[in-house]
């Protein structure tokens, strides 16, 4: 398939589809039904929660039986012992990321692991203090670092210095981000910026921020929740120090599902002096974990900031949804039938032929600068213009004040979603 034209001509989506080598794997999800409760909707809201897939259900049952047979002996027995589980997601979360498997973990959940990388990473002291975020962050991302300034006793509007876009548009651009990562110098303890902004779609370009935030001896961190399971990502390539993210938007694991972990593997055996970090029975070395001694001596790598022993029911969730990653032959496979996904998305959008005044996408039209999401900007109308594409049985998602976002995610939007989803704005308009 070659990537759609941005015309008023678009390709059938029948013929798209039936070329789409990853199409088999929409059956592989519970699709929600249309309003009227017949047929399935076209759900363009995997960038907020992702749907169900149907493996889950067996995979958890499968630790149901292992508790219900074995009972504290589950730990030791059964097909996938609970004492090593968390290590059966280390091989297919480092291929997910692109980092090498000591420098990944799978634990708790998104916020829980910004806080413990940021009390390891951010450091402040009298000249270097300030954090480097983008405005308009994911409210998470600026309570946690309002509240890591205030916890060394740094007044926040003094410490963060957060990133806006130029006069009159909408994303940052690259060059002003390093410029401002530059000006920042040595005053600069770490930059965190979220891999895909959650309102604006855009993709930041995260190997030139790590270089740009190294050479002024910053720490380099992302927040991942909008970008795994979206973007082909190099963490390790990238130099990036830390990074965390959700598994329940593009990974489909379910509300509230498990985190995942990146610390850069020259971080892999640094001292607790080096390093600090909040140190729990999980992340102590397993040599003499069961002796129960004091003394907190981590494990090398990401593992080392373990706290508690493994989730094993979201765990469950998120192997089964990272099995179908790797089925569908990883995120180069999946990134490739994405970008043709949201040009053809783009392409239905741009048909409509409305003036900026009226609608406008807020993504950036460059694939390398986005994921699957575009941000539809409504200036008249937009909450009628939502609840209509919702009769219509097209998921989308409404952001105050006037934005709604529509995600088409490879592994289950066809596109004959994306048809149905252009065929509902154009009745609207």
């Amino acid at each position: 398939m070659s990537s759609p034209q941005i015309s008023h001509s678009l390709p059938p989506a029948a013929e798209l589809d039936a070329a789409d080598p990853l199409a088999r794997f929409r059956s592989e999800f519970h699709i929600p039904p249309n309003p009227d409760g017949t047929g399935e909707c076209a759900y363009f809201c995997g960038n907020s929660l992702g749907l169900l897939p149907k493996r889950a259900r067996a995979a958890v049952e499968a630790e149901f039986r292992g508790w219900e047979q074995h009972g504290v002996e589950g730990h030791f027995h059964g097909t996938s012992p609970w004492l090593h589980y968390h290590e059966t997601l280390t091989e297919p979360t480092a291929r997910l990321v692109g980092a090498r498997p000591l420098e990944v973990v799978v634990m708790n959940s998104l916020t829980v692991n910004l806080h413990l990388l940021l009390t390891s990473f951010y450091r402040p002291t009298p000249t270097r203090y300030k954090i480097l975020m983008e405005g308009g962050a994911f409210p998470s991302d600026q309570y946690a670092l309002e509240s890591q300034a205030r916890l060394h006793g740094l007044n926040p509007a003094a410490a963060i210095v957060e990133l806006r876009p130029r006069p009159g548009e909408h994303t940052l651009r690259t060059a002003d981000i390093e410029a401002k990562i530059q000006a920042l110098g040595e005053s600069l303890a770490v930059i965190l910026i979220g891999g895909v902004n959650y309102y604006t779609g855009q993709a930041f370009d995260m190997a030139a921020i790590a270089r740009a935030g190294h050479a002024v001896g910053a720490a380099v961190g992302f927040d991942l929740a909008h970008a795994a399971g979206n973007l082909a990502l190099h963490l390790h390539d990238w130099d990036v120090d830390f990074a965390c993210w959700c598994s329940y938007k593009y990974l489909n694991s379910g509300p509230g599902g498990t985190s995942g972990v990146f610390v850069h593997e020259r971080h892999a055996h640094r001292s607790f002096q080096e390093l600090p970090r909040l140190a729990g029975w999980w992340g102590h070395d397993p040599a003499d974990r069961f002796e129960m001694k004091k003394g907190f001596r981590p494990m090398p790598g990401a593992a080392g900031w373990q706290l508690s022993n493994a989730q094993i029911f979201p765990m469950a969730i998120h192997r089964a949804a990272l099995e179908l990653v790797d089925a569908a032959g990883g995120m180069a496979a999946l990134r490739a039938k994405s970008e043709l996904l949201t040009a053809y998305l783009e392409a239905q959008i741009r048909a409509l032929s409305l003036p900026p005044s009226a609608l406008e996408i807020i993504t950036p039209a460059d694939p390398a600068q986005r994921g699957c999401q575009l941000s539809v900007l409504v200036h008249r109308r937009g909450r009628a213009l939502f609840d209509h594409l919702a009769a219509q049985g097209v998921v989308a998602d409404w952001r105050e004040p006037n934005v709604i976002r529509l995600a088409p995610v490879p592994l289950y939007n066809s596109f004959a979603d994306v048809d149905r989803a252009g065929a509902a704005l154009r009745s609207f308009f």
